[in-house]
């Protein structure tokens, strides 16, 4: 039997932002935003608001590469009134039923907190700059402070005007989105990108000195180099948070059984593949959190993007089974024992009705909206989770554990990386004795357990009371399952 021993010393705090959902229009390549909009009603389909709040995401992104383009007074105003426009990256036409008001709206009834993504210049893309239409949809500092005065101002009248009487105080605001990813001259160079976050930044706060700024601070995607220390040299403390994204989540070679179905033939090879995938992404945050450390700044990260990228692009069946969900939840425990570090972060897209990387799925009109793999983890973290990140440590290497504290009980979030073999633990205060406990899990018993739909789930999740012997609680922890143990401190 393994010792899982628990250090229950309240350490960095846990922003709730940890629990992110990101939102952008995908035009026709997935019709995510409008298929939750009722556009006969003109308001959020009330199934989608219901599977939202059962989700509680801690906050709310919009934004995504269509900020580059996205023009915010377009989609304020009478419906009928409102400028449609092409969705440039991903094909068709938005419609902006869904801007300012419904967007702050949806955060609103979800009591998520909003991060709000300006048009920063359309990042310095030529495409945007001069869009095929023939226009510049470039956003200026002006622009942005406009609409942050828009959100924040309490007496802004046009705002008024437009049925909103009170402010929505939105403290959060990115400033640039893949900057950096594009080839060298197909955007702004890094010098560029922290000298025009620079001018944003500080119009902005003249609209609002109180808002907290998230900068572009990535890697270039060919040559590997890191923007961060140029951003936080130039702009200083205008930078509260340092954007990077955890994209390209897939195997760098051919061979890969992580495409289309050939991980149903190998669920054995399919975990191995996923945990080198997981590997990356912990050595990219160990070299976000070298980066910011070196250059002495007090700026934490925000991973405001990032998700599995297999094949076929964004539909691999894989992330409706469980075997991703045991993924996630690896990804989400390493974001939760960076909490020191990490203040936003997400590991999944937010809704659609093709994009296999969402965590919220629309099916037909006749199909209520579900929850996917990721969701399931995201929902069960949420809802299950401490406010102050703890220590706990095991010999077991089966055992992926993050901790945290509320009041008076511990929380353990443990992933049983063991597809084969449940693994007995007991579970131990370094300091005082454990009462009781239980645990809420997802253990399917099978890595191919599946989603398809919401008459067609295979992922409940179980509870289970768990009682202390002399201020020791033991537990057999299920094979290739997901738990979120409560554990409650006697003294």
């Amino acid at each position: 039997m393994s010792t899982i021993d628990i250090d229950p010393t309240p350490g960095a705090a846990l922003s709730p932002h940890l629990y992110m959902q990101f939102m952008e229009p995908l035009g026709s390549s997935d019709s995510s935003v409008s298929a939750a909009w009722d556009a006969v009603r003109e308001e959020w389909r009330a199934d989608f608001l219901a599977v939202l709040n059962d989700l509680k995401p801690g906050a709310i992104r919009w934004g995504g590469i269509l900020s580059s383009y996205w023009k915010w007074r377009e989609g304020i105003g009478p419906y009928a009134a409102r400028q449609a426009f092409p969705n440039f990256l991903w094909g068709g036409i938005e419609p902006n039923h869904v801007g300012v008001h419904e967007i702050l709206d949806l955060c609103r009834k979800s009591a998520a907190s909003p991060i709000i993504a300006v048009n920063f210049a359309a990042d310095g893309r030529p495409e945007y700059l001069k869009a095929p239409t023939g226009e510049n949809r470039a956003g200026t500092p002006e622009e942005a402070a406009d609409l942050v005065r828009y959100c924040n101002d309490p007496d802004h009248s046009e705002r008024r005007g437009n049925g909103q009487d009170k402010p929505w105080n939105v403290a959060i605001w990115q400033v640039g989105n893949e900057t950096s990813y594009p080839p060298e001259g197909q955007r702004f160079d890094s010098t560029s990108n922290a000298a025009t976050f620079q001018r944003f930044a500080r119009t902005m706060r003249q609209a609002d000195p109180s808002i907290k700024l998230i900068g572009w601070g990535d890697r270039e995607r060919k040559s590997g180099k890191w923007w961060a220390p140029e951003l936080l040299s130039a702009a200083g403390d205008d930078v509260d948070l340092v954007a990077i994204h955890m994209m390209h989540q897939r195997p760098e070679f051919e061979d890969t059984v992580l495409a289309g179905e050939r991980y149903r033939k190998d669920y054995d090879k399919a975990w191995v593949e996923l945990g080198e995938i997981y590997e990356t992404v912990s050595a990219k945050l160990g070299e976000a959190r070298e980066v910011i450390s070196v250059s002495g700044s007090k700026a934490r990260l925000a991973i405001t993007e990032g998700h599995l990228s297999l094949r076929p692009h964004n539909k691999c069946p894989i992330l409706r089974e469980w075997i991703a969900g045991l993924y996630h939840a690896r990804i989400q425990n390493l974001y939760e024992r960076n909490a020191d570090l990490v203040e936003i972060a997400t590991f999944a897209d937010f809704f659609g009705t093709v994009w296999t990387v969402n965590a919220v799925m629309f099916g037909s009109r006749r199909e209520a909206p579900y929850l996917m793999p990721a969701g399931k983890i995201a929902r069960l973290y949420r809802r299950n989770g401490g406010d102050r990140l703890i220590k706990a440590s095991t010999s077991n290497n089966y055992l992926d554990i993050a901790a945290s504290r509320r009041g008076r009980n511990a929380i353990l979030h443990i992933v049983n990386t063991d597809l084969h073999n449940a693994q007995s633990a007991s579970f131990r205060l370094t300091q005082g004795r454990l009462a009781s406990g239980e645990a809420t899990m997802i253990a399917p018993g099978s890595p191919s357990a599946s989603i398809y739909g919401s008459e067609f789930d295979e992922l409940e999740e179980q509870h289970v009371k768990l009682s202390a012997t002399d201020g020791v609680v033991s537990w057999s922890i299920p094979a290739g399952s997901v738990s979120a143990i409560e554990l409650q401190i006697s003294d």
